[in-house]
């Protein structure tokens, strides 16, 4: 072996390994103040413009004046507050109850229907057969048939208050549409999940449960919570089967003094209630379509 050879492989071994090219961070793009203010004075201006216009309008109404008296009365908007507020207590028990029953059973009846083999089939008809007929049924008439129909029957054993029967309706109606959305979730996670965990020997109930289950609920929070939104709006209908709620309450009040103010009084404090929480369900919403859009690049 030459010389030469022995220099070239010696010079070949002790060359230092060719480094990575490392990206560089993304500059922040930088925003002039021109460019940042200027659409927000736009938008105010234009809201403030279509606001005002509608305000022109309606104030110059001949009626107006009328109309504010029976709706938008200060006085009597405070002195039906207290009865009002009382009536909105039970609102957010009820709700709050029918919220954690509904998220609980709406699993449940998505698992029972996703579940594979011939030997789940009668669950898996049942569930559908459930749901549809949930589903397609007005809130309002199952209201009134649980609240008012079934205490008719005096059966004896079960309860005959208006207030368990009207939240029970509540419940079941609400958890046919929460199982579709859990069920969604859970046809929305990959296959490969599934093929992952059959390769590491987990059962079918292992599967579901520490693989499906957990990424399907992350999955629909978002749509979770505008349910829940659309359900504290809900509870309101158990005023027609006498659940004296802040609607019922409100009705009380107009039928005593013949002023609807007490009505607007129940609205502002279901705003007071659903928009914060309208407002977080659109934040996590753009927070979870931000990490998806992460998860492509």
């Amino acid at each position: 072996m030459s010389d030469s050879d022995g220099s070239e492989r010696g010079a070949s071994v002790a060359r230092p390994p060719a480094r990575r090219a490392v990206p560089r961070p993304p500059v922040a793009e930088r925003v002039s103040a021109r460019d940042r203010w200027v659409p927000i004075l736009i938008a105010l201006t234009s809201t403030t413009v279509v606001l005002g216009g509608i305000a022109l309008v309606v104030t110059s109404s001949e009626s107006w004046p009328l109309v504010r008296r029976q709706f938008f009365d200060t006085d009597a908007m405070l002195e039906s507050l207290p009865q009002v507020w009382a009536g909105f207590l039970v609102n957010m028990r009820i709700w709050a109850t029918a919220l954690v029953l509904i998220a609980v059973l709406g699993l449940g009846l998505a698992i029972v229907r996703s579940l594979p083999g011939p030997w789940a089939a009668p669950f898996r008809i049942i569930a559908i057969v459930y749901i549809d007929l949930l589903r397609g049924m007005p809130a309002l008439l199952l209201v009134l048939l649980f609240g008012l129909g079934i205490p008719a029957l005096q059966i004896p054993g079960l309860p005959t208050g208006r207030l368990f029967w009207g939240t029970t309706a509540l419940v079941l109606g609400y958890t046919a549409y929460v199982s579709e959305v859990y069920r969604a979730g859970m046809e929305a996670v990959h296959d490969g999940q599934r093929a992952a965990a059959k390769a590491l020997g987990l059962t079918e109930w292992q599967t579901m449960r520490h693989a499906i289950v957990p990424q399907a609920v992350r999955n629909v929070i978002p749509a979770l919570l505008n349910l829940a939104v659309a359900l504290q709006k809900d509870v309101a209908l158990l005023s027609v089967i006498g659940v004296r709620e802040a609607v019922r309450e409100a009705q009380v009040y107009t039928s005593r003094t013949f002023n609807f103010s007490s009505m607007v009084t129940a609205t502002l404090l279901f705003l007071l209630a659903t928009v914060p929480l309208a407002r977080f369900t659109d934040r996590l919403a753009r927070r979870d379509q931000e990490r998806r859009l992460q998860r492509t690049r």
